[in-house]
């Protein structure tokens, strides 16, 4: 049984459909790509997995359980983790008390448990010797690993990037890389949401590309990255 499942969901705002009929499944430990030009729908997509929209039409599964009426608290104690495009940290708390707010209040972890659980996933994260600095007072690729640490510390089964690599220098895509595949390694399912091309497919083992809300294709990176469709949506080469 896959893990994550969307069985036919759409959305649209207005006489805007940005979700359009997207099903696809997720197996246990597997590393999804999901590409597609700006206005796709790929991080409406994940709203919608997360809880924080709900879908007009089609269902959500996580182990085969209906979630689609879940809100998005349910949905990440139930083992869906999310980082943000745009880092969004408590930024007059500190680096562990950020971590200590998701362990605690979105993955449910007993107040004995989670000093222990946060300082592993800071250690994990590269972030164990900024544990007492001010979340807001952090550089990009710091905060980008905070997001990383602190869905990381609600324990999910399933965890969700965004974008994740933007923004950032070759060296510092290096780094953040080898920590996602220590991530996945350990078992936990991942999809990403990715332009940084060559940081995505050094990870994940199939994509999907989106386009105007539809799913255009899935396959293995190379499968997809050489599809005349894709190159011309994507990456504006003429089929």
């Amino acid at each position: 049984m896959a893990i994550l499942s969307l069985q036919g969901v759409s959305k649209s705002f207005g006489a805007l459909k940005v979700t359009d009929n997207v099903s696809f499944d997720l197996a246990a430990g597997e590393a999804l790509g999901i590409i597609g030009p700006n206005g796709a729908g790929k991080s409406t997509l994940f709203n919608l997995i997360t809880g924080n929209l709900r879908p007009d039409g089609g269902k959500v599964l996580l182990h085969g359980r209906d979630i689609t009426q879940e809100t998005p608290m349910q949905r990440c104690a139930s083992g869906i983790g999310r980082s943000f495009q745009i880092p969004q940290p408590f930024g007059h708390l500190s680096v562990y008390e950020n971590l200590l707010v998701a362990a605690r209040f979105g993955g449910g972890v007993s107040a004995t448990e989670a000093p222990s659980l946060c300082m592993d996933i800071l250690h994990r994260t590269g972030l164990a010797a900024l544990a007492d600095r001010k979340a807001g007072a952090l550089p990009l690729l710091n905060r980008k690993r905070l997001e990383l640490a602190r869905a990381l510390a609600t324990r999910p089964r399933v965890i969700l990037l965004d974008e994740i690599a933007g923004g950032l220098t070759d060296a510092e895509c290096v780094d953040l890389i080898a920590t996602i595949r220590a991530i996945h390694a350990e078992g936990t399912a991942i999809i990403w949401i990715e332009h940084v091309l060559h940081a995505l497919t050094s990870v994940v083992t199939r994509l999907i590309a989106l386009n105007f809300g539809q799913v255009l294709m899935s396959g293995t990176p190379d499968e997809v990255m050489a599809a005349p469709q894709v190159q011309e949506i994507y990456l504006g080469i003429e089929a």
